[in-house]
């Protein structure tokens, strides 16, 4: 057993079959034991470092200790420190002291007490910390390179331009960089990657439990064509082409997590804006139980999955966690004694026992020809990624028509909304009350840091203005709210959570439905049968102390009616009630 590995299991860390699991990934990745560890997700680079910082018997250089400003040194090319993960951290009359990833390399001393012909000492870091180190000296060098990079383009053909970005884009720094913003994204769990250029620099943002935040570190400005360089040979995308917008993928692997990066590029007028969006293949959570759903909305579509035929469709906006529950929806499934076939664009995630469709309009290979086709595959149920235009939404309401049901998204609003959605994409609204068995609107919110949440006690105005009162237990009069901390990068939250609202159309709903009712006497009515809204069950999370009352404001601000609209809406519906019976 190596020194490292029984170091961690006396600790606790990891057990001896993790070593040996260890081991044999070792013997082919060909990487020290501790990075193969750090890769499989069985410890944190802390974790790491502090063994091998005892076993070597060499300190560890705390984060708190690198120096504020880059420490220049003549003798030492910038392009050795980024290929040795090497940076000077402290400098005296008598030595210079650096921080390296691999102290233990007698290279790296070697070489550097040779260029600088003084005596050096290594301690151990982090390679975040010597990444972010490192980031210092290329910004020490903007200046200095903003010039001679434009001296670098000034009279340059096309073609020499394009070849001079490869190169860009082949360098080291440039490599380091480019990966270092992959993998501080996932660090920070974000879902997006915003690489955006300005007329004063590039700016560098994270999509962190879906609201935008600005890096730490920000790219020098000169790098913004040499990493969009990068990016679009690492995606397969034409690289002399800058004009237009480009869509491609990444498939890498970031400390023990398969991540799958989908990167559009789209032109500026200072340059190409990039976003990735990122794919955790580890992270997704296939369990309904899991999601957030509260227990009698869970019960009630659990039920509707279990229907032998029907159209169930999930509503919401962009990013709001749709096609992540119909992917758990379908691993509820027994993808065993079913015919499960699905039709996406893109396959976010694979599943087992599922047979998963891209469609590909380049080849004219779209949802509407899919369905088609797999209807003569004998399937039991069909998901369909998203009803976009009318043929796609008519061929899923006569498939469920002739006895398999049917998962879908649309983009509404509300769970009322998609019935009246559907009428606009020309489906009959006496073929919707014969197919649909029920619509789940879906948002996420963000959920409390466990170690920085506080409580605030609400005085009864408040608690009848936010409508609270049927959800707080008898004598409770507080919630909590954000506050931050060290855990949750000062936000007050800490990972997100679904609220849902669930439209189930029984026999009642139907006359409704026939009665010619807009979207707001459909909903009227849905909570006249029980419906929960959006808005309540995150209520109902607020009180359990799972969210803040700011974070469901932000995201049902548009359902949170007033008593007036409710009211106005309900005698409306009692109008039409009275004239259809």
């Amino acid at each position: 057993m190596s020194k490292i590995g029984e170091l961690l299991v006396q600790q606790n860390k990891i057990s001896e079959r993790d070593v040996e699991r260890t081991l044999l990934a070792q013997n082919e990745m060909g990487d020290l034991f501790g990075q193969v560890l750090v890769k499989l997700g069985l410890v944190s680079d802390l974790d790491v470092a502090q063994a091998l910082s005892e076993q070597l018997d060499i300190p560890l250089q705390a984060a708190a200790d690198y120096p504020e400003q880059a420490i220049k040194l003549d003798g030492v090319a910038q392009d050795f420190l980024f290929s040795n993960a090497v940076v000077p951290v402290a400098l005296t009359d008598e030595t210079v002291t650096f921080a390296a990833t691999v102290p233990q390399d007698p290279f790296i001393a070697k070489a550097l007490a040779m260029a600088l012909d003084r005596p050096v000492k290594i301690v151990l870091g982090l390679e975040s910390d010597i990444n972010k180190a490192l980031q210092q000296h290329l910004q020490a060098d903007d200046s200095e390179q903003d010039d001679e990079l434009s001296d670098q383009f000034s009279g340059q053909s096309d073609d020499e331009f394009i070849e001079h970005l490869r190169d860009l884009a082949s360098e080291a720094p440039v490599i380091r960089l480019v990966n270092q913003i992959i993998h501080r994204a996932v660090d920070m769990g974000a879902s997006d990657i915003h690489i955006e250029p300005f007329e004063d620099g590039l700016q560098l943002r994270y999509r962190v439990d879906g609201v935008l935040q600005d890096s730490r570190e920000m790219p020098a400005a000169n790098l913004g064509p040499a990493i969009a360089s990068r990016i679009k040979l690492l995606s397969h995308m034409n690289i002399a082409e800058r004009r237009l917008p480009q869509d491609g993928r990444i498939m890498t692997r970031v400390k023990g997590h398969e991540i799958d990066l989908r990167v559009s590029t789209i032109p500026t007028v200072h340059g190409e804006s990039i976003v990735m969006r990122v794919l955790d293949r580890g992270s997704i959570r296939l369990s309904l139980t899991s999601m957030g759903f509260s227990e009698d909305t869970l019960k009630r579509y659990q039920g509707l999955l279990d229907s032998p035929h029907g159209v169930l469709l999930v509503t919401g906006p962009t990013g709001s966690g749709k096609t992540t529950t119909l992917y758990a929806s379908l691993a509820s499934l027994d993808s065993e004694s079913l015919k499960i076939i699905t039709v996406e664009d893109p396959v976010e995630y694979q599943l087992d026992g599922v047979n998963q469709i891209q469609v590909q309009p380049q080849i004219e290979l779209s949802f509407a020809r899919a369905l088609r086709a797999i209807l003569r595959q004998d399937p039991d149920i069909i998901m369909i990624g998203e009803m976009r235009d009318t043929e796609t939404a008519q061929i899923g309401v006569q498939s469920a028509l002739t006895g398999h049901l049917v998962l879908s998204t649309l983009h509404t609003n509300t769970a009322a909304g998609a019935i009246t959605r559907l009428e606009d994409m020309g489906v009959e609204r006496y073929l919707i009350t014969s197919s649909v068995n029920g619509v789940l609107a879906q948002r996420l919110v963000r959920t409390l840091c466990k170690h920085c949440k506080t409580a605030v006690e609400l005085s009864p105005e408040a608690i009848r203005r936010y409508g609270l009162k049927p959800f707080l237990a008898e004598g409770q009069s507080s919630v909590y709210q954000a506050k931050g901390c060290e855990h949750c990068l000062q936000s007050g939250y800490a990972g997100r959570t679904s609220i849902h609202e669930l439209f189930v159309l029984d026999e009642a709903m139907h006359r409704v439905i026939m009665s010619g009712a807009d979207a707001t006497l459909l909903h009227a009515a849905a909570r006249k049968q029980g419906m929960i809204t959006l808005y309540e069950d995150g209520l109902r999370k607020v009180v359990k102390g799972d969210t803040s009352l700011e974070e469901v404001m932000r995201v049902t601000q548009d359902q949170s009616e007033s008593e007036d609209e409710s009211a106005v809406a309900t005698a409306q519906l009692s109008d039409l009630e009275s004239s259809t019976v």
